[in-house]
Formats: structure tokens, sequence, C-alpha cells
């Protein structure tokens, strides 16, 4: 008898959807940020701002469903989740105050960027080589990092400052809401109730722990009057996503090539994201794959562009939560690619979900982010930075420069404001310093020898 691959398990019936929901709660609060804040920067209606968030999950299920299940030529065929990159949002944001673009200008310039990562997709699959163990553990690693200031400002509440226009004029203000004790006492109840289920949980109640644990932190808001149903109670049945809401796509040069250098951003750190989730599931990721999955990023933004939405990637919260599961199959995130479209379909479902505190996805946040940065600490233990010490830089000036976004947010402030999407990810940052360092310190090894060496990497993590 043929053993399946976990991978393409599929889980029983009365376990799937519970634990695809999990991953959709994981993801809904940054899956509906974009449009939320680009709808309120561009002074949409409440409605408008209503149907922007609506399309986007109708747009995240459709990408997510190919990136999961596949089509010819598109999906990396892993448990992924799609949605919108928060690298986008300062672009769309600089575009939207040009002159004549507008709405159907970025919508344009995430088509054409769409077309441009679709066509670009074989090229960065080609940077395999470049990732040997020790660089693939250190980006890892700094994603794992930089996710943790996201889950920390979610157990927070929101985020410590607030962007406020006061007389025309954009400014920063303290977030009063920010670090209540309230909201930290359900955050750290949140994380107990998770660190319960797994410590005296085994099976089906320990593979939806974070779930339970939202749902535990869900009943205490409720209770403590912080989670409210206004918004569910005034929200349609039903609600359909039309192309082209606004218009037809405008196309112009600065915004589109403002796009693609974001695209080149999503891609590679896609490429991070992909190989991280292959070292979780133990599943060596070949170039078509990656191709095939860069080639899903893509076409996802394309169709976001004609949904009246905005360019996409594969969530990276949603590698952690496979992380503390272990629930490996793809065929959990199709299923919460299904219920996304669902809740683009169904603003009452989706309102509901959008009234869970953030508060509550905090406590779940530091347990899931925290996983993925132990997974890249884990590939790094395989490397033998002893008979290698040179390593041993790669990784500290690396991780350096991935801190650098969090830690001073206006350090890059003074280049070139063309240069700040690059400059602003952490992530991609960790990825170039890293790679150029490998480079330097060890040369250019052959695809051979380095699949080789994840591989023994991948073996030897699995036995610590």
């Amino acid at each position: 008898m043929t053993k399946i691959d976990p991978i393409d398990a599929c889980p029983p019936s009365g376990q799937l959807m519970p634990l695809a929901l999990q991953h959709v709660l994981v993801m809904y609060a940054g899956a509906v940020a974009v449009p939320l804040i680009v709808g309120r920067a561009l002074n949409l209606s409440p409605q408008e701002v209503a149907f922007l968030i609506s399309a986007d999950l109708f747009a995240c299920g459709i990408a997510t469903i190919i990136q999961s299940w596949g089509i010819p030529g598109f999906g990396i065929r892993m448990p992924v989740m799609m949605g919108v990159t928060f690298a986008s949002v300062g672009p769309i944001l600089s575009i939207a105050g040009t002159t004549d673009v507008g709405l159907t200008g970025i919508f344009g310039s995430v088509i054409a960027a769409g077309l441009f990562g679709i066509a670009i997709a074989p090229f960065i699959s080609r940077l395999l080589p470049l990732f040997p163990p020790v660089v693939t553990g250190t980006i890892i690693l700094v994603i794992g990092i930089s996710l943790m200031r996201v889950g920390i400002n979610w157990a927070g509440g929101g985020v410590p400052t607030l962007t406020r226009v006061v007389d025309g004029v954009p400014g920063q203000f303290p977030n009063p809401a920010y670090a209540q004790p309230q909201g930290l006492m359900i955050a750290g109840f949140v994380l107990l109730v998770i660190l319960a289920l797994l410590r005296w949980t085994t099976g089906f109640l320990r593979n939806i722990a974070v779930l339970l644990g939202i749902v535990a932190g869900c009943v205490m808001a409720s209770v403590l009057g912080l989670m409210h149903f206004d918004k569910v109670a005034q929200a349609h049945w039903v609600d359909i996503v039309l192309p082209f809401h606004f218009g037809m796509p405008t196309f112009h040069l600065i915004p589109i090539l403002t796009m693609c250098i974001v695209m080149i951003v999503t891609l590679i750190e896609s490429l991070g994201m992909f190989l991280a989730l292959g070292e979780m599931t133990e599943r060596k990721v070949s170039k078509s794959a990656l191709t095939r999955g860069l080639r899903a990023d893509g076409l996802g933004t394309l169709i976001g562009g004609v949904f009246n939405t905005f360019p996409y990637t594969s969530f990276s919260q949603n590698v952690g939560l496979v992380g503390v599961t272990g629930i490996r199959s793809r065929w959990v995130t199709v299923a919460g690619g299904a219920i996304m479209i669902c809740l683009g379909l169904l603003p009452k479902m989706a309102a509901l979900v959008e009234s869970v505190p953030q508060v509550v996805l905090g406590g779940a946040g530091i347990v899931m982010f925290g996983m993925v940065a132990v997974t890249g600490v884990r590939i790094l233990s395989t490397v033998d930075f002893r008979t290698r010490p040179n390593d041993l830089f790669i990784v500290a000036v690396s991780v350096g420069f991935g801190m650098i976004p969090i830690v001073a947010p206006g350090f890059f402030q003074s280049l070139p404001h063309d240069l700040h999407p690059l400059l602003e990810s952490g992530i991609l940052l960790a990825a170039i310093i890293s790679v150029v360092l490998n480079l330097f310190f060890n040369g250019m090894r052959s695809e051979t020898s380095v699949e080789r060496e994840t591989a023994g990497a991948a073996a030897s993590a699995e036995h610590c």
C-alpha cells in the first residue's frame, strides 16, 4: 500500500473545517488591514471601504486555492494562505497621492505587477543555489523575529501610535487604547489556554489548540464588554464581488514601475517563506515547485487587481501555525481559501470574524510567530560553525540588518523615497545581506551541493 505524503493527505471531514477556520482567524486581521488602511487614507465612504474588504477576502480565497491546490503551471501545492502584502501599503498611498491616478490607476499598476511577477518567477526560482542552510536559517529566524512585532502589537491592542490628519497635516499621536491592563490580561489568558492545551491534550484537540485559545479569548472579551457585534447586525447577508467595481483600470508608467518593485520584494520574501515551509513539512522544495509558487503570487496579484484589491503574497503567520499544529495537509488551506471566498460573499459572516479583538489574536500570535523563529534556529543548529567560522559573521550581520526596520523605523528616512519599499522590509534586508555575505565568504556553490547540504540539515534537525 502506497504511503500518502502528509501534505497531500486530507484530514477527516469533521476536523477539516475547524483546522481551516484556525488558519483564517490567524490571518484575518492582516488580510483586512491593507484595504482598511488604503480605503480610509483615500477618504472612501464606509460602504466603499466595506466593499474593498469583501473584495480582498474573495480574491484572497481564490489566490489561496490556486497556491495550495494548484493548477497547471501555478501553485506550490503546500499549506499556504495568501493575503495582501504590507509591503504595498506605502507605495499604494504614494501612488494614490499622484495627480490623475486614483483607485483605477492603483488597480492598473497591480494588474501590471501581477503579469510582471508571472514573467519573472522562473528567474527568481533559479536563485535557489544562493540559499544554503546558513542563509535560509538566518532568513527564517528574521521572519519569526519580525513577526513577533506584529504579535506583540496585537497583544497590545493595535499599534502604539496612530496617524491622524490635523489641519491637513498628518501626524503621529499616542494610541490611548494601547497596552491597557484588561487587554493584556486577555492576551495572556489566550496564551495560557494554548500552552495548557499543548501540554495536556493530544490528537485533534492539540491540533486546534490555537483555535480553542482564540475562542476562549473571545468568550472572555465578550464577558468583559470588549467584543462588540454592532457591525454584524448592520452587515448584509449576501453581497456580490464584481470585477472593476470602481471602473476600468488605467495604466501609468511610474505607478507600474513602483508596483513592480513591490512585486520583486514580495517574490523574494515568498521564496524565504516557501523554504521555511519546506523545512517545517520536511518536503524538499524543488526549483520547479518554487517557480509554480512564485507564479501563483503573480497570478494572485493579477486577480487582485481585477477584483479591486491589491498585491498578494504567502502569509508568514500561517507558516507559523503549521509549525505549532504539525498539520501539513494542503487541503486544510484549500478549505481555508473556500472559507475566505464565503466571507467575501457573506459580509455578515466576515463582520463576525472581524469582531475578534486584536488582543485575542495577540496571545496566539506570540506562540505561532515564535515557532517560525525557532525553525530558523533549528536550521542554524545544523550549520558547522567550528569548521566554517565565517558563517557566524553571516548570521550576525544579517540579523543586525534585519532588525533595522524593527528597532529604528526612521533609520533610512534620508535616503531616496523610491528605495523605501526595499529598505523597510527587514526580511528582504536580511535575505540580501546573508546572500551577499555567503557569496563573499563561501563563494557560489553548485545547486547539487546546496540541495545536499539542505537535505542533510533537514535530516539532522529532524533528530534534534
